[in-house]
């Protein structure tokens, strides 16, 4: 099985999983995988929990759709997060409940939705801004999106989910659960939790050479 193929197969297993989880429901969120020669994306509508790597959508090096079923109406966000950060291989959006839950009780802060309440917070996703609410598959947010992709690992789409890339789509994927799993600790907390001190963030710096 050559690249292409593997990565079909990834991406519905990975896919599949997260459904399984609850991570996505119905027909919502998308997945795109960076090709030699282009990039796999799930189409339009499509279930995580039925996907057909036959069927998925085939994308070339200047974004224009060659292949397969019709891609996600988020096709323009998927290709600016590649153009913003060289060396995405992977992008994954989901409408993950309790991402979703915290834009819609009020997130911490617009420049990150949530403070840095856990090590692996900080390790594995890092700072999360909101991106302002706007229609599905909107250019706007496209461009917001593009803007940002150098300086952080992912975005919160108020109302609609997170969007997290990598340099693989498992990596993509861990970077998704961590940060779910973060806003479920979050809100079933309460008081909610003290964020870690600056002493505490500047050991993890030191060793894990990570950012906040």
């Amino acid at each position: 099985m050559g690249e292409e193929g593997q990565g079909r197969a990834l991406i519905c297993r990975i896919a599949r999983d997260l459904f399984a989880r609850g991570y996505t429901v119905g027909s919502s969120g998308n997945i795109s995988m960076m090709l030699d020669d282009g990039w796999l994306m799930t189409p339009t509508d499509a279930s995580f929990g039925r996907l057909e790597p036959e069927r998925l959508s085939r994308i070339n090096l200047a974004g224009e759709w060659i292949g397969g079923d019709r891609p996600s109406k988020t096709l323009a966000l998927h290709r600016g997060i590649y153009a913003g950060r060289p060396g995405t291989r992977a992008v994954l959006h989901t409408h993950s409940t309790h991402l979703v839950a915290l834009t819609l009780q009020g997130v911490h802060a617009t420049g990150e939705i949530l403070p840095p309440i856990t090590p692996y917070q900080v390790m594995k996703v890092g700072r999360i801004p909101l991106i302002a609410y706007d229609r599905p598959g909107s250019p706007d947010v496209a461009q917001q999106v593009m803007a940002l992709a150098p300086q952080v690992r992912g975005v919160m789409l108020d109302r609609l989910g997170p969007v997290v890339w990598g340099r693989s789509l498992a990596e993509a994927a861990d970077t998704l659960e961590e940060l779910e799993e973060t806003a479920r600790l979050w809100l079933m907390t309460d008081p909610r939790p003290l964020p870690l001190g600056a002493e505490a963030l500047e050991q993890l710096k030191q060793a894990f050479g990570v950012e906040w």
